[in-house]
């Protein structure tokens, strides 16, 4: 009985980070540009990997085995994340720009319209 449950949680996770895969494959495709494409990839393949290995891990029991998954997990979660950082970062420096900055899309609601800021002096150091 024990197994059946563990093998069910098991089943779960694999699936639910199958799920994550999935969606994150459409949202790659479906995405207007690079950042938000990142964003997609990179949320995905942290969740799905996660959800995966734990399913893995929750399937294997105590051994070696579940050792070797612990530290990919680890491994995984700590460098998906900094690597999509360095890659929008590349792209930034690459010339790269959001679709909201350039429609003027990313003012905030205290912020005064992009007319008076770009007359406005800039800024000297802090």
């Amino acid at each position: 009985m024990i197994d059946l449950l563990r093998e069910g949680a098991a089943a779960l996770f694999i699936l639910s980070g199958a799920f994550f895969f999935v969606v994150g494959a459409i949202g790659i495709n479906r995405m207007p540009e690079v950042f938000t494409r990142l964003h997609a990839a990179s949320v995905s393949d942290t969740a799905g990997v996660s959800l995966i290995l734990v399913g893995l891990m929750l399937l294997e029991g105590f051994s070696l085995v579940l050792a070797k998954l612990v530290f990919l997990f680890l491994l995984l979660l700590f460098a998906g994340p900094v690597a999509t950082h360095a890659i929008a970062r590349a792209a930034l420096k690459a010339g790269a720009r959001s679709v909201a900055l350039e429609d003027g899309r990313d003012e905030r609601p205290g912020d005064p319209p992009a007319a008076k800021r770009a007359k406005s002096p800039p800024r000297r150091g802090r």
